[in-house]
């Protein structure tokens, strides 16, 4: 079965502004994020990418444009299933603020549990669930054209692609928050017909991030996980 490569969009306006984007339109790469893109070929110029799977949101896309300008043969797939979380009445808004709901707590501790709020929320279960499938979905198709050895790369986001990992991982759902993966960091899993491998997590090619940031982590040093993926290091 492939190798999937996992790589969270670099950088965003909507990261560096501490809010949670979600599937808002026009969502760009910052200055930072664009660099972060750029990297990318240089980073994953030793594999022989067989195709790329992409979130339809235009951070995502912006993310893959330089790989696919180093490498114009390669065919990109769009799939909604990767897409962001639907966060419904939570889009959009301060980070700062949505700490202060009662379901930020159920989403850090019991995110299982947890639904978004409004008729385009969805719950984490679902989002889990559609990532899931669209995996296993193109796993079958990538071995089928490019033979069980091929490697392919999904561009998607922190929650989806942390929900992929506690999946590989045989972790319940409420344990995910425990993953953090940075923009534009390469997360790598090897899938068997017995179990997925997780090769690498949350790699940025630099250890830079492990450094503490000022004023304390996100949300103060408080132990959450910054819902939506965190901004990573400045």
């Amino acid at each position: 079965m492939p190798t999937l490569i996992l790589v969270r969009h670099g950088r965003s306006t909507a990261n560096s502004a501490k809010v949670l984007a979600g599937w808002t339109p026009g969502v760009a790469l910052d200055e930072r994020g664009a660099a972060q893109a750029a990297a990318l070929p240089g980073r994953l110029a030793g594999l022989p990418l067989a195709a790329v799977v992409t979130s339809p949101l235009q951070r995502c896309q912006e993310t893959l444009r330089p790989l696919l300008d180093a490498r114009p043969a390669l065919p990109l797939h769009i799939d909604e299933r990767i897409g962001e979380c639907h966060y419904g009445d939570w889009t959009g808004r301060k980070l700062a603020e949505l700490a202060d709901e009662p379901l930020w707590k159920t989403v850090q501790g019991h995110p299982s549990a947890a639904e978004f709020p409004g008729p385009e929320g969805e719950t984490v279960r679902a989002m889990q669930a559609r990532a899931v499938d669209a995996v296993r979905d193109w796993n079958s198709r990538i071995e089928a054209e490019h033979g069980a050895d091929a490697v392919y790369a999904m561009c998607s986001h922190g929650d989806i692609i942390k929900s992929l990992v506690a999946d590989a991982l045989g972790l319940h759902l409420d344990l995910f928050q425990r993953i953090s993966v940075e923009p534009c960091s390469v997360t790598a899993i090897r899938y068997t017909p017995l179990r997925p491998f997780l090769l690498r997590l949350g790699d940025t090619g630099g250890f830079s991030g492990l450094a503490p940031e000022e004023g304390g982590g996100s949300a103060g040093g408080s132990g959450d996980a910054e819902v939506g993926g965190a901004a990573g290091a400045a």
